[in-house]
């Protein structure tokens, strides 16, 4: 029984619930039409297609159309050019609900004397003349007139019009007249293009015969072009000309200038840009006439010139930068990539160096298990060097970011786009100065190489094998590429590891071997720090260098890739002059022990200092700081120090 009764308590509820939900519906809608009711205009301004405004006393008129109530609206008249939207919508929006604030019938006028002209409505200051579709289809468009007139006498606040049917004049708010009556600078836009930088998908140029048509064309995040030749564009300079292209304006509208007066017959130039499903092109035509005297000073240099746009026929000025047209007119050198090598150095897994005259290449290999791990290919079978990364990352940032740049400021940076043989073998393509191949992913290289013109002055030129361009580069490239292992070799010859400590250190001259320089060895339990409390303080500090030093033995650079056992100072073959050694002990029970030695050279007159190791089989330059330790070490006993300060005789007082 009482689930009976819950049941038809819950389809009661569900029934009432349904007849408010439909009564609300329903008095929404009365609502809707009440208001509506109340409005000058019905349905007539809804879905407005065409909108015609004429002024009184005016034999021009301003017309608006658009093809449907989605599209955009369009000037036709006095001008034919697309409208400005906001103003547009404004004109819309206060017609479509537009209200009375008071009403009175136009056949109660006569009674009292009065007649529409009284009000402004015979003729009417302004007259709106709209169509919009039929509600049938196919049916023909529904017109509709509204005359506005003067303003009210009291306050000047509202505005007398007259229905369209002319059986009623309403007071309505004067905001309906303040958006009619605006300017044409006010109703127009005034841009050219309307595709923004992110939606372009390609740049299409030709300038007038006989030069050739230039397109690019966008591919992800990137730029290349289409025609005349198929190689990559500047990413950053396309976007910056369409940038500049979407903030052209049209400055002044042209009606009675013969065609071939403003050039547009034959455009000097025609700029397209092509976005997602629409198009847009440009032409440019003859300088326009300015007067100097009204031609406004800018901050960048600018031209006007005839311009219209291809879809439509209206003739206009516009102002062009004149930068932005030199990139127009010479896009086929301006928005090349001027980057020679393309590729992202970390993709790179071997590069390959030769240099002129040379059997053998550099081969610089990365380590497959670890990416920071470069390595030197000997030749032979000999086992591989390990190279320092920061110059072989160097190497790969250098040749990423190899640039075309021109000999000099007359000439272009891309000398050939197809040259012929003999041009290839003038700039010294024969016999290239550097060849490099760089290997990629998947097995791919890229060989770059790079020559030099002795008929042009010594010229470095270069190229991609495989690609007909040919780039000049700035002439210190080659040595920017060095082919020499030396160059590329890890300068950490040895790193003892942590918890590793030097147990002694001498120096001593190989002329001298009894009479050691430095002969060091601390207690078990003795610190380094008191080992040396004795010394003086420039002693002091020059052996804590040296022990640093020995600690993580470095190189400045390599001489010699095989020790020996003279070497060249000043250019003259020369013994070593020192044997610096450390012993060192590895491990908490100091079970573990080692001994480096190094052969010193005396120094040079250049500023530099040769050390050799037959450990690691090399010859090479110590760094600064140990050179600077070892002059003290050496020579700084006998250093005099600088001179003494020479003070002035007292002059004896006049008698």
């Amino acid at each position: 029984m009482r689930t009976k009764v819950t049941l038809i308590l819950i389809l009661l509820n569900v029934a009432l619930l349904a007849v408010i939900i439909y009564s609300r519906r329903e008095w929404k809608h009365q609502q809707d039409l009440a208001r509506i009711s109340k409005r000058v205009l019905g349905d007539e301004a809804i879905g407005m297609k065409s909108l015609e405004i004429t002024a009184s006393g005016s034999t021009g008129k301003i017309r608006l159309e658009r093809a449907d109530e989605n599209a955009s609206w369009n000037l036709k008249s006095p001008i034919d050019w697309p409208a400005n939207e906001h103003a547009i919508r404004r004109i819309v929006h206060e017609l479509e609900f537009l209200e009375p604030i008071n009403s009175f019938d136009v056949d109660g006028l006569a009674k009292n004397g009065q007649s529409l002209a009284d009000y402004g409505l015979k003729p009417p200051k302004l007259t709106l003349d709209f169509t919009r579709p039929s509600r049938t289809p196919g049916g023909p468009d529904i017109a509709t007139r509204l005359e506005i007139g003067d303003t009210t006498k009291v306050g000047g606040e509202r505005l007398y019009v007259l229905s369209p049917d002319g059986k009623t004049v309403h007071v309505v708010n004067r905001s309906l007249a303040q958006s009619l009556i605006v300017g044409m600078d006010e109703l127009r836009t005034d841009t050219l293009f309307t595709i923004p930088v992110f939606e372009v998908r390609s740049l299409g140029l030709q300038n007038a015969a006989p030069a050739p048509r230039v397109r690019l064309r966008r591919d992800g995040a990137r730029w290349s072009f289409e025609a005349p030749i198929v190689t990559r564009a500047s990413k950053s300079d396309a976007e910056v000309v369409i940038s500049g292209l979407n903030r052209l304006r049209a400055l002044d509208f042209i009606n009675d200038v013969p065609t071939a007066d403003t050039g547009l017959d034959k455009p000097s130039l025609r700029v397209t840009l092509e976005g997602n499903s629409r198009r847009e092109t440009l032409l440019l035509g003859l300088p326009y006439p300015e007067s100097p005297a009204f031609k406004k000073e800018t901050l960048v240099p600018t031209t006007a010139y005839y311009a219209r746009m291809e879809e439509r026929s209206q003739v206009f000025v516009t102002s062009i930068p004149d930068g932005l047209l030199t990139t127009l007119r010479r896009a086929q050198e301006k928005l090349r990539d001027t980057r020679v090598l393309d590729f992202e150095p970390t993709s790179v897994s071997a590069i390959s160096l030769i240099a002129a005259g040379q059997t053998e290449p550099l081969v610089l290999r990365r380590d497959d298990a670890a990416a920071d791990v470069w390595r030197i290919v000997r030749p032979g079978g000999a086992p591989a060097l390990p190279a320092d990364a920061k110059f072989v990352g160097n190497l790969l940032q250098r040749l990423s970011l190899l640039t075309a740049t021109p000999h000099n400021s007359k000439d272009s940076a891309f000398l050939r786009d197809a040259p012929s043989d003999a041009e290839v073998e003038n700039y010294g393509f024969n016999l290239p100065q550097r060849e490099i191949t760089l290997t990629l992913a998947a097995g791919k290289t890229i060989t770059l190489q790079i020559g030099v013109s002795g008929a042009n002055g010594g010229t470095v030129q270069a190229r991609v094998r495989g690609q007909p361009f040919i780039y000049a580069v700035p002439a210190d490239t080659l040595n920017e590429l060095p082919v020499a292992a030396n160059v590329y070799r890890e300068r950490t010859l040895r790193a003892l590891p942590e918890g590793t400590r030097i147990t002694s250190l001498t120096l001593t001259a190989n002329d001298a071997a009894d009479k050691p320089l430095v002969s060091l060895k601390p207690a078990d339990n003795q610190s380094w720090d008191e080992a040396l409390a004795t010394e003086t303080e420039p002693r002091r500090e020059a052996l804590k260098t040296v022990l640093a030093s020995m600690a993580t033995l470095r190189a400045k650079e390599f001489v010699n890739d095989v020790f020996t056992e003279t070497t060249l100072v000043d250019g003259r073959p020369t013994p070593w002059k020192y044997t610096l050694a450390v012993t060192f002990t590895s491990g908490t029970g100091a079970t573990q022990t080692g001994t480096t030695t190094l052969q010193v050279a005396e120094r040079s007159g250049g500023g530099a200092q040769l050390a050799g190791s037959k450990e690691f089989n090399t010859v090479f330059v110590i760094e600064q700081s140990m050179l600077d330790a070892l002059w003290t070490l050496t020579y700084g006993a006998r250093d005099p120090g600088p001179p003494a300060a020479v003070v002035p005789a007292t002059r004896a007082a006049a008698p």
